[in-house]
């Protein structure tokens, strides 16, 4: 159902003005614990706790959004059967992309992340986070039936959210992953989601096995980023 209002209710806003020494050392502190996330594709099995994953979703439940709409799904998929249903779908995909889909430049583009179709992160992490955009929601008459809605910035506003969703993850010391198989209808059957709502990302969630790997990669300074006018 839409999370939309009818009408304008406003109500006080809480907001706790900090001292810009506080303020400076908070920043300062997530922008250095962020530098440290990197994609990893070495997953272990352990488990993680289901109450920490409802903790990073309501997060990223609290992006804004074009007029409040709220226009996500977050399926947690921790059934091994569903799981590797995901990953030999994927795969297939994948192994078309990586044969013939993908440009030269494309791969070129690719080669120093290490990538190919294979995709055992699917499988090796206890558990994926499929998000779903939904381009339209549903919303109910006081008869019982039901009509659409058209959601409004829906990528825009999903990207909000998933980008959340990543850094409270990272922050409560799990390794994430973003993969998106194209095309990835196949996700909605596998998800059982209605057919008003549209793949977006599906993200494994785990520990790093001790063995973990990542690419020799360097992010751009600041000076090359941020721009002062």
């Amino acid at each position: 159902m839409t999370g939309v209002t009818t009408t304008y209710r406003p109500v006080p806003l809480v907001f706790e003005r900090l001292p810009e020494p506080e303020m400076i050392a908070r920043a300062r502190a997530y922008a250095d614990a962020m530098a440290r996330r990197r994609t990893v594709r070495d997953f272990s099995p352990d488990p993680v706790p289901l109450e920490l994953l409802d903790h990073a979703i309501r997060a990223a439940a609290s992006a804004p959004s074009g007029a409040h709409q709220q226009p996500w799904t977050f399926v947690v998929v921790s059934d091994p059967e569903r799981k590797r249903r995901i990953r030999e779908a994927a795969e297939e995909e994948e192994r078309v992309s990586y044969a013939g889909r993908m440009s030269d430049e494309w791969l070129a583009a690719l080669a120093p992340l290490g990538t190919d179709w294979h995709k055992p992160h699917l499988t090796d992490a206890p558990h994926l986070i499929v998000v779903f955009a939904q381009p339209t929601g549903v919303a109910a008459a006081p008869d019982g039936t039901t009509r659409k809605v058209k959601h409004y910035y829906v990528d825009e506003s999903v990207g909000i959210a998933v980008g959340m969703l990543l850094s409270c993850l990272h922050l409560a010391g799990l390794a994430t992953l973003t993969h998106t198989p194209s095309p990835m209808g196949f996700l909605r059957e596998v998800c059982e989601r209605p057919a008003h709502e549209r793949p977006y990302v599906v993200i494994p969630v785990g520990y790093p096995r001790a063995d973990a790997q990542v690419p020799d990669l360097q992010r751009k300074p600041l000076d090359e980023v941020r721009v002062r006018l």
